[in-house]
C-alpha cells in the first residue's frame, strides 16, 4: 500500500530555525560585530561543519552559535554592492533561510515542493551533515529545507 503524500507541510513538521545565512562585503568586521559586539560564540576546529571547513580556512565563512543554538553562516562576498546603501530601503545582504526537518518528512517536503510548482534553486543535495533543498518564496528570497542524516 503506497503512502498518501501530502501538498503541503503539516503544522509542526519544521522544527526548528536551523541557520541564517548572510552575505557580507568585509568579512573581518563581520566578525568583529557578530563576535565582539554582540558576543556570539564563533565555532573553530571540530565545532565547523565539515562541509564548510575549507571555506573557513580560506577566509570565505565564518560560523557563529547565537544563543538559543541556531547557526550563523556569514558568506564573504568582496564585490557586494546592495541597490540601495541605505539598510532601511532594502535588506540585501542575506543569502538564505534554513529549517530543520526530521529525515523521515524530507521526502515529503521535496515532494510537496514539487507539486505545488515552488521553484527550486538546488538539490535535493546529499552532504555529510545531511539533505537540503534549496528554494525561493514569492520575493525571490532563497529557503532551504535540511535535515541531518537520517
Amino acid at each position: 500500500m503506497q503512502t498518501q503524500i501530502s501538498a503541503v507541510l503539516a503544522p509542526g513538521m519544521l522544527r526548528k530555525m536551523h541557520h541564517f545565512a548572510l552575505n557580507v562585503k568585509n568579512m573581518q568586521a563581520s566578525r568583529h560585530f557578530y563576535g565582539e559586539i554582540l558576543g556570539l560564540h564563533e565555532l573553530q576546529g571540530t565545532e565547523v561543519p565539515t562541509t564548510l571547513k575549507d571555506l573557513v580556512a580560506q577566509g570565505k565563512v565564518a560560523n557563529f552559535r547565537t544563543p538559543d543554538g541556531t547557526i550563523l553562516d556569514l558568506f564573504w562576498e568582496p564585490d557586494l554592492e546592495p541597490p540601495n546603501a541605505d539598510p532601511e530601503q532594502q535588506f540585501t545582504r542575506a543569502n538564505h533561510l534554513a529549517f530543520d526537518i526530521a529525515p523521515e518528512f524530507f521526502d515529503q517536503a521535496v515532494e510537496s515542493l514539487h507539486t505545488n510548482k515552488i521553484a527550486i534553486a538546488q538539490g535535493p543535495v546529499t552532504r555529510p551533515t545531511g539533505r537540503g533543498i534549496y528554494f525561493y518564496d514569492p520575493d525571490g528570497f532563497m529557503i532551504e529545507i535540511r535535515c541531518d542524516p537520517a
